[in-house]
């Protein structure tokens, strides 16, 4: 949809024009997975799929959100004690948002939202931290709240943990909110200290393939793992002076995994200790211009997320094991916190439409039905529209 046709949507529903538009990306995470959560460092990119909000203030002390993409709309009253989480819509994540500001003391008026998508919605494309951003974007510029991009990334983590019931990371706010074209975000989850890695990958382009298999997180194994890397956390501390697993060398692992007693926690343990190991590897395979070796880094960090970590699944296997094959594919894996969701590749830009082909057909003649393809432009994170 055009900015034209949002805005006859927005009249539409509520009578008026909208008087602001803003935007907020989704994201890809390139490698880093389940390492945020542990302290460990991560390489996302903000990508040119996103969110889009219209908004308007209005006079009668409501806050109203509707959405493209969503049949449910609702409007709630406007309360200094705050807001609690209502049933499993989608208009909870702005409502957390406007729920985080007035705690920190930002007064809002009534407003009128209208939400319009063009990410997959349980795609592991980050469409709740592009609305919590995008939200909390919109909110600190109308409002002047004086809050810096770090910090509406911190605010939208804190209503993903505390509002929504998911104990995620920072990376996915982050991503978003502080996205630069052409570059990865190399971010430290426990600093977050950041730079930012060009992402020069010759004559190869970034594939995303959507297995089609939507996931909810909350109700995912997601919380499941967390408190499994806890436990583990906890074991190691008896002996080792580390705030966090990722601080834990894979040296430091082998001689200290009798602390854990138990094989499960030892994968888990394990896959965040190696993956936060395969990032650093990838900052220099990448910034010496080594693709094939950051290729291959994709390929280990799939093979330690499926084996170790356990939470791939066989939507995302089946697409990676055909990117094995595909001889213009140099590297390929899950992305995001997987139970379904999406892959990326690294295909030769010359093969892509041949790859798409190929691969969707290798996958619904195994799944049953088909992935969506397409590749992807690394863009700017949140930004003002009109």
């Amino acid at each position: 949809m055009t900015i034209g046709d949002l805005q006859k949507e927005f009249e539409k529903i509520y009578h008026k024009p909208a008087a602001h538009i803003f935007f907020c990306p989704g994201r890809v995470n390139l490698i880093g997975e389940h390492i945020d959560y542990n302290g460990g460092q991560v390489m996302p990119c903000a990508i040119s799929l996103g969110t889009t909000l219209l908004i308007a203030k209005n006079e009668d002390r409501q806050f109203r959100f509707h959405a493209l993409d969503f049949p449910e709309s609702t409007a709630i009253a406007f309360s200094q004690d705050g807001y609690s989480k209502q049933g499993p819509e989608w208009f909870n994540y702005p409502l957390g948002v406007i729920n985080e500001l007035q705690k920190k003391g930002v007064e809002l008026t009534g407003m009128d939202f209208l939400f319009s998508g063009n990410l997959p919605i349980g795609s592991g494309l980050s469409s709740s931290a592009s609305i919590e951003v995008l939200t909390a974007f919109a909110l600190n510029e109308l409002f002047e709240a004086g809050l810096s991009r770090v910090e509406l990334a911190v605010l939208g983590k804190s209503v993903e943990n505390d509002f929504m019931g998911l104990n995620s990371g920072i990376m996915d706010q982050f991503a978003v909110a502080m996205g630069k074209e052409a570059h990865a975000v190399l971010l430290n989850t426990d600093t977050l200290e950041y730079e930012y890695l060009p992402f020069e990958i010759g004559d190869y382009v970034l594939a995303i393939i959507n297995s089609n298999k939507p996931r909810k997180l909350v109700e995912s194994k997601y919380n499941e793992r967390f408190n499994e890397c806890r436990t583990a956390l906890k074991a190691f501390q008896q002996k080792l002076r580390v705030q966090h697993l990722a601080e834990i060398s894979v040296e430091d692992f082998e001689q200290n995994k009798t602390l854990l007693n138990d094989p499960v926690l030892e994968k888990r343990a394990l896959h965040v200790i190696a993956e936060n190991e395969r990032v650093k590897k990838a900052k220099e395979a990448l910034t010496s211009g080594d693709i094939e070796t950051f290729g291959a880094l994709m390929y280990a960090s799939h093979d330690s997320l499926q084996d170790l970590y356990e939470v791939s699944g066989i939507e995302l296997d089946t697409i990676v094991d055909f990117c094995r094959t595909y001889k213009d594919c140099i590297g390929a894996r899950m992305t995001g916190a997987g139970f379904g969701g999406c892959a990326i590749a690294l295909i030769k830009q010359e093969c892509f439409d041949d790859f798409a082909e190929k691969i969707t057909a290798a996958y619904e003649e195994k799944i049953g039905y088909k992935p969506g393809v397409f590749s992807s432009v690394i863009a700017e994170g949140v930004r003002t529209l009109v």
